[in-house]
């Protein structure tokens, strides 16, 4: 949403000093939709994506971190990094609030190949 490096840490740090901190927190990256007031924004870095997801793994260790909506634009290998940084858990089915979500069989796929298993 064009927040800086240090104001995503900043909300990642109040979140993970609440008492008890959130059992769920899910990560979003920005999806440009047409006509709504972040549309043109500057995309964030994908890796800084997946710096976000570890840092909120580390600081959050018990939390389900969920990689959450804009992982339509991001592709397997960004998502797999993602996977690897610590998320462990995503949402699916056909939308997320009011975009869409990747088909359930390409992420069943996808967890396959990171032998992930979905139960």
């Amino acid at each position: 949403m064009g927040e800086s490096r240090s104001q995503r840490a900043g909300l990642v740090h109040q979140l993970a000093n609440l008492t008890p901190y959130p059992e769920s927190v899910p990560i979003n990256n920005l999806v440009q939709v047409e006509g709504t007031p972040l549309h043109g924004t500057e995309s964030l870095d994908l890796l800084e994506f997946v710096r976000t997801i570890a840092v909120a793994r580390i600081t959050m260790p018990k939390a389900r971190v969920r990689l959450s909506a804009g992982r339509q634009q991001m592709g397997e290998a960004i998502q797999a990094l993602c996977f690897m940084a610590g998320a462990n858990s995503i949402f699916y089915g056909d939308k997320l609030l009011t975009t869409g979500n990747p088909d359930w069989q390409k992420d069943q796929a996808l967890l396959g190949k990171l032998g992930i298993s979905t139960t």
